[in-house]
């Protein structure tokens, strides 16, 4: 019998024209190859950078050697997911100590949902596009002796903005093959249970570091 889903939240940040991304990155662009009233139907064209909006971290995107989106297993985008709550630490930088709720919470192969209220703030504002709290290396390795298997985040990027701070922890959590999931949506709700069964697939981009991913957490009946 197939169980049925109580609750279902949607994580993922949609995409659209000029959405925000990485500064660095050139805006997403959405055009449309087909109109209804012209053609009969609609069909739209988009050129993005393949780590906007919510989306998944591979591998090969910090290792050369790594493995690819399309080469990883199914089983590491989803299973049982634990929230902690990050809004209000009074720092950009998430230290191994705000983790510590996730002890006793979060075992081996299990998916640490980091919600720090940045997916709320979404805009192209200075505050979302620079000033987002990410994991610092020593938190990345408190998750890596966890035993988690993927680290999902709200803000850009699991690493910052100031200068040396975006590689570490993606070193960290990708040479121990952890994935990381970006830019995800959460709100309070995500507090809501004990834990969820969360589900992210991205899409089967060959050859690629990273790549969208539609994020959702379940509690089963």
């Amino acid at each position: 019998m197939i169980p049925r889903i109580k609750k279902l939240l949607d994580l993922s940040q949609p995409i659209y024209h000029c959405c925000p991304a990485w500064p660095t990155y050139r805006l997403t662009n959405v055009t449309y190859e087909g109109v209804q009233a012209m053609h009969g139907f609609n069909a739209e064209r988009i050129e993005m950078n393949s780590h906007t909006g919510t989306h998944l971290d591979a591998p090969f995107h910090f290792y050369n050697d790594g493995t690819t989106v399309d080469k990883m297993d199914l089983r590491a985008f989803q299973g049982r997911g634990v929230a902690v709550d990050l809004r209000n630490i009074g720092t950009m930088a998430i230290a191994p100590g705000h983790l510590a709720p996730l002890e006793g919470r979060v075992g081996e192969g299990d998916i640490a949902l980091l919600y720090t209220g940045w997916g709320e703030k979404r805009a192209m504002t200075e505050e979302y596009l620079y000033k987002w709290p990410y994991i610092t290396e020593a938190a990345a390795r408190f998750l890596v002796d966890l035993g988690v298997k993927c680290v999902c985040i709200d803000g850009l990027s699991a690493g910052g903005w100031p200068e040396g701070t975006g590689a570490p922890p993606h070193l960290v959590l990708l040479g121990a093959g952890v994935v990381i999931i970006e830019e995800l949506y959460m709100d309070e709700r995500i507090l809501e249970e004990e834990e969820w069964y969360i589900v992210g697939f991205p899409i089967k981009l060959q050859g690629f570091g990273g790549a969208p991913c539609r994020v959702a957490a379940m509690v089963m009946e």
